[in-house]
């Protein structure tokens, strides 16, 4: 099963995005650098993810930086002991509480993220996802950018709609299901894809809203 580890991983999927759909030379050149972004694999990375969902990239960093001053080490034993005015004070709403919990009472339980490394995204998916409070998205982008998966597009990313339909002159955002669909002929490298819609996101709105968790290991 192919990884993504290294940003010559990334140099090999936009060739060979590039070779099936031409269309997407344009879209590279002017995403400019399309980053590595990958996160160390663990409950760290897993927290990162779920602080990030429905909030800015700068949102979600803040936050996330205060939650791990104030958890350190931030594991799933001390989520679960936490008091709910820590969780306030890291500026994490209810829900994100509850799904933080959640998160960390399932690896407690026998969610072995480790092993997600070595299922096909669907089954990883599947595994995540049984966890309340983490949905699709969450589950796409940890496995994107924490597992390393090579053939994952989060859909349902504004972002990345935002993008896609920027790129391909749309009316209006395109929406999730239409975003997946044209995905499928970026496979086996939709995670690269991912990667580049982002990049051009980036350039067209002068902001990064990559859901990168501020504990990359590589750019």
């Amino acid at each position: 099963m192919r990884r993504i580890e290294r940003i010559e991983d990334v140099e090999e999927g936009l060739e060979a995005l590039c070779r099936a759909d031409p269309r997407l030379v344009a879209i590279r050149s002017r995403a400019g650098l399309v980053p590595l972004r990958r996160t160390e694999p663990g409950f760290p990375s897993l927290a990162s993810v779920i602080v990030s969902q429905m909030v800015s990239r700068a949102s979600a960093d803040a936050i996330y930086g205060r939650l791990a001053r104030l958890v350190d080490p931030l594991t799933p034993e001390a989520i679960v002991a936490l008091d709910d005015s820590v969780f306030r004070e890291a500026g994490l709403s209810r829900p994100k509480q509850k799904g933080l919990v959640a998160a960390a009472q399932a690896v407690m339980n026998g969610l072995d993220l480790a092993a997600l490394e070595e299922l096909p995204a669907e089954e990883a998916i599947g595994r995540l996802v049984a966890v309340p409070g983490i949905g699709p998205w969450t589950a796409e982008v940890y496995l994107l950018f924490a597992v390393g998966h090579a053939d994952v597009f989060p859909s349902r990313d504004l972002a990345l709609q935002v993008a896609v339909g920027h790129a391909f002159g749309m009316e209006g955002r395109p929406d999730a299901r239409t975003v997946a669909d044209m995905a499928e002929s970026w496979s086996p490298w939709r995670a690269v894809a991912a990667r580049l819609f982002w990049s051009l996101y980036r350039e067209i709105r002068g902001r990064d809203a990559a859901p990168t968790p501020d504990i990359a290991v590589g750019d």
